[in-house]
């Protein structure tokens, strides 16, 4: 079992700014620090697509530079966001236990750490709408909650996949998450020197999409 944290990517053919990978719309891509420059820089161009926003007047005129016009909600809005979460798979079966659905984002990531310390739920988009449950010193993952008919341990009625983890197992899966993430933001920051003009003020941005920002 394992917990990747994922970024939702859409095709990027016309992008121009700095080198990307060609992807299909609609795919993930998993964020750690092993990527090449070139995924790198997809990354980054994705998270600040996300939030290709026009920002509230107080943040300052929008830039006429292709470069600082794409970058200016990324470095300027007050919430960002970053589609995605974190994906739980089965590797020996291939079975995904958890997806990002649709308006779940990898700033809401903590939600699992808030699940773990209480008997609570936690959500992540629709279409699937994954859910993760605990009950006790278990937590129950679910590929699809409004597919199944609360049966413990078992597929539901529509066939959605359902699994019951150890809580312990859970948290090491999450934690090893987060340290994927910050691999990555340790390797954006390094690209960013190398493609930006402005290395700092981005991946400090990043870190605040991805909530890695240090508390104040």
């Amino acid at each position: 079992m394992v917990m990747q944290p994922v970024l939702e990517i859409l095709a990027a053919d016309d992008f121009a700014l700095w080198p990307v990978v060609p992807y299909e719309s609609w795919g993930y891509l998993v964020l750690n620090g092993q990527l090449t420059p070139e995924e790198v820089g997809t990354a980054v161009m994705r998270i600040a697509r996300c939030n290709d926003f026009e920002p509230e007047e107080e943040h300052g005129p929008r830039p006429t530079d292709p470069l600082g016009v794409f970058l200016h909600g990324l470095l300027t809005m007050p919430d960002l966001f970053a589609a995605g979460g974190f994906r739980v798979l089965d590797t020996t079966t291939a079975t995904v236990f958890v997806e990002p659905g649709c308006c779940n984002g990898l700033e809401t990531w903590r939600d699992w750490l808030e699940m773990l310390d209480g008997d609570g739920s936690a959500s992540f988009g629709h279409d699937p709408s994954s859910m993760a449950e605990r009950v006790g010193d278990v937590v129950r993952l679910t590929f699809d909650a409004y597919g199944t008919d609360g049966m413990d341990g078992a597929d539901g009625a529509d066939g959605s996949p359902v699994i019951q983890l150890p809580v312990d197992h859970v948290r090491t899966l999450v934690e090893g998450a987060q340290q994927d993430l910050e691999d990555f933001l340790n390797l954006a920051g390094t690209w960013a020197e190398q493609h930006l003009p402005a290395p700092a003020a981005v991946t400090a941005a990043l870190a605040r999409a991805l909530d890695l920002a240090p508390a104040p």
